[in-house]
């Protein structure tokens, strides 16, 4: 199956050498100029990645990623940039973005990074079946669905693929860089806290309380545990 990608960049010399680039590496490719008709794009086709440039007329690439999330929690999007502070990644992954090129780049390592996001988002055949459990947690790779206590949890693709790998290490701490480096497939001192930043997110969807997590708990200065708590700990433990 040949995956759709749109391209949301103002910079027509940018906007020509990606689309070249992703053709030619297999992908079908769609293009808009500006955030506004970026926006109605998405909402009006099916793609399976979009890359979008922040700095752009009519709507920037923060808000295009914000109006997206409110109806599409699953579609992987990198944003490009030429910023390259940690705030500006925290602002992108704030507003619901799960990668970051900073501009120069070059077409491989975005490749690298659009092949990743799209196997976390779209697993293959022989993942089918698999359960991941812990306590009242349960994931489903095969359909990118997470359920607590039986409910169904709506989580973005890096949401998912952090979850994923707590659930491997049930009961152990797992250190910020090897999140960066399972997830994102790097890791740096300067980008663990998109990590924090991430986890936040999902705390938000999965626990009662996201400031007093029951189920993943922070270890401090070294990361996170995935503990597999039941809710019915809760009633037993007040009595």
């Amino acid at each position: 199956m040949t995956n759709r990608v749109l391209i949301v960049d103002d910079d027509q010399q940018i906007m020509d050498w990606l689309y070249l680039d992703l053709q030619l590496s297999g992908f079908s490719v769609d293009c808009a100029s500006d955030g506004l008709n970026g926006l109605q794009k998405a909402r009006q086709n099916h793609y399976d990645l979009l890359i979008l440039d922040v700095m752009m007329p009519k709507m920037d690439g923060y808000e295009v990623c914000k109006n997206i999330r409110k109806t599409n929690k699953e579609l992987p999007i990198i944003l490009l940039t030429a910023k390259g502070t940690i705030e500006d990644k925290i602002t992108g992954f704030n507003h619901g973005a799960d990668d970051y090129l900073v501009k120069p780049f070059d077409i491989q390592e975005l490749l690298v990074r659009m092949r990743a996001l799209l196997r976390r988002s779209y697993p293959q055949e022989q993942e089918l079946n698999e359960v991941l459990e812990s306590g009242d947690i349960k994931l489903f790779p095969d359909s990118l669905e997470v359920q607590i206590k039986n409910k169904l949890i709506k989580l973005t693709p890096t949401e998912f693929e952090i979850l994923y790998c707590l659930l491997q290490h049930v009961n152990q701490a797992v250190k910020l860089n090897t999140l960066l480096k399972e997830v994102w497939g790097y890791d740096s001192d300067e980008d663990v806290r998109m990590v924090r930043v991430h986890m936040g997110g999902l705390r938000q969807k999965i626990e009662v309380n996201p400031k007093t997590p029951k189920y993943v708990q922070t270890i401090t200065n070294i990361g996170y545990k995935l503990v597999p708590f039941l809710d019915e700990q809760i009633n037993s433990e007040s009595n």
